[in-house]
């Protein structure tokens, strides 16, 4: 039978779903890297929280080992490319703790509303000062939402109960999805204009790094209190300490920060702000959920070959892998391509498989493309649960099979409704294993998913290329390969420029700024 080591502490009851179905299990927390090195071959399971690192090394020693389960959402201390290029398994349990982290926003909101730590600490040194805390009432105020998925919409129906106005901002929130959450849709700049308090969970992308900074602080209210209960780097913690210090901001409660552990931090020792050690799913529930998770998820792995919640494996069995990876991959690759082109919340996808790739078992397909559709914008996301955020965010999903004769051998279409806006990506596989692009908005290219990519729609007018090749090269970027394609002379045009080093933000702006440009943005894969 399968042998499971748990390495960091877990309920009893995860260790009693393991031995109920007959899987051994040795629990052993506390271990040295060199310690867990020399027993770790001896396992089919390795179950961590965040405490135990599984390294490269570690993993190297781990002959036996199939799977991986980490009891909570991150999976920062594991080597996730060295467990794929092993064939372990990774995974996680992403909604356990969700409860627990809104309603830690919730208790930071309410308590920097009142005043409540710093009073207390008043109180408890003798003094009486009444009149110095005066707080705010949360009844009738406005709650800023930033990232309505799972947690900020368990937030959204908290403060609604109590009495609070939300407004929420999430590219990815659908009209129909705002009015069953009984919320507001806004854009980001509206929330800030209005919003009396603004709490964040939305995961630390490069598009969300630092989405609260000095110019997004100039636009909210003064008065503003400010919660973060999501990820560290969200927050621009320098110019929050100025606005704090020149009253813009009248309050923050913050649990996680740009580096942890926060030892030393200009937010620390001020009466305006609270701070917290990243309690976000620091509850006696949300720790048994995530462990139970764990442990019905590997167990059904080791017994059924069954795979849930992995971070690098796709659902799919031993014989369909071999015929399945590359499409797969070409599927994540062009959804990843429309997901960086798209920031307004989609409606429909739509996926269709063309030639060759009409004959294939499509599900697993569709899941990889919506896994790269929708992680430009979220944390945490994989093919298992891709579809079911589509699901919780009133997205259309539709497959269609051998719906044309492509020109190419096997074709994958991906079909992308943003209200009335339409975005469609093809790709095929050169080679029988090679991702190309092949298509953009009926445009016809041929170009590698890979690197760097600068997207830039215009006008088809005479010199447009060569002032957008003297703009690069004046920046000192190299240009790899250049591909067009336009619907007919002197109308739309697409160029993918795939480029060998980092396009910064100072560059693309010069090149929105190019005559006839009407859309610049950066892609990677």
């Amino acid at each position: 039978m399968p042998k499971v080591l748990i390495a960091d502490s877990l309920s009893p009851r995860a260790v009693e779903i393991f031995r109920r179905r007959g899987i051994t299990v040795d629990v052993k927390t506390g271990l040295k890297p060199p310690e867990l090195r020399a027993i770790i071959g001896q396992y089919d399971g390795l179950a961590v929280r965040s405490a135990t690192k599984a390294t490269r090394e570690l993993l190297a020693e781990a002959d036996r080992l199939k799977i991986v389960g980490r009891a909570g959402i991150g999976v920062d201390n594991i080597d996730v490319g060295a467990a794929t290029a092993r064939g372990i398994v990774v995974m996680n349990t992403p909604f356990g703790n969700s409860i627990t982290t809104a309603e830690h926003a919730i208790a930071l909101m309410l308590s920097l509303a009142r005043q409540i730590p710093a009073a207390d600490r008043s109180t408890q040194a003798g003094k009486w000062e009444k009149n110095r805390f005066l707080g705010v009432e949360v009844t009738g105020k406005t709650l800023g939402v930033v990232g309505c998925g799972n947690i900020g919409a368990i937030v959204a129906e908290r403060a609604l109960g109590l009495k609070m106005k939300v407004v929420a901002y999430d590219p990815f929130l659908s009209e129909e999805r705002a009015r069953t959450l009984g919320v507001e849709k806004v854009d980001l700049d509206q929330l800030f204009a209005r919003a009396d308090f603004v709490t964040l969970h939305t995961p630390l992308t490069e598009a969300t790094r630092n989405i609260i900074d000095a110019e997004a602080i100039g636009k909210m209210r003064p008065g503003v209190r400010i919660i973060n209960c999501a990820r560290g780097g969200l927050i621009d913690e320098a110019a929050l300490v100025a606005a704090l210090d020149s009253g813009r901001v009248a309050g923050a409660a913050i649990d996680v920060f740009a580096v942890e552990p926060a030892t030393t931090s200009p937010l620390f020792g001020r009466d305006d702000v609270i701070v917290t050690p990243h309690l976000g799913a620091s509850t006696g529930e949300a720790q048994e959920n995530v462990a139970l998770q764990v442990a019905e998820q590997m167990s059904d792995f080791l017994l059924t070959g069954a795979v849930v919640n992995a971070i690098n494996m796709p659902s799919v069995s031993a014989e369909e892998a071999a015929t399945l990876r590359p499409y797969m991959r070409l599927a994540e690759l062009l959804g990843s391509f429309a997901g960086q082109l798209t920031e307004e919340p989609i409606d429909a996808v739509e996926i269709s498989f063309e030639g060759e790739a009409a004959a294939i078992n499509t599900k697993p397909v569709t899941a990889a493309m919506l896994t790269g559709l929708l992680a430009p914008q979220l944390e945490s996301v994989n093919m298992v649960s891709a579809p079911v955020i589509a699901r919780e965010r009133n997205m259309k999903v539709t497959e269609v099979t051998g719906a044309r004769t492509p020109d190419y051998q096997t074709l994958v279409r991906v079909s992308v409704t943003c209200g009335e806006r339409l975005r469609t990506v093809a790709g095929s596989l050169f080679g029988g294993a090679k991702p190309r692009v092949v298509e953009v908005q009926g445009m016809v290219f041929e170009a590698e998913l890979d690197g760097p990519m600068l997207f830039v729609r215009n006008r088809d007018k005479p010199g447009f290329i060569g002032a957008l090749g003297r703009t690069l090269g004046d920046a000192g970027v190299n240009i790899a390969s250049f591909h067009l394609g336009r619907t007919a002379p002197g109308e739309d045009a697409i160029c993918l420029v795939q480029v060998d080093q980092p396009i910064e933000e100072a560059l693309l702006a010069a090149v929105r700024a190019l005559p006839h440009v009407v859309q610049a943005k950066t892609i990677r894969f």
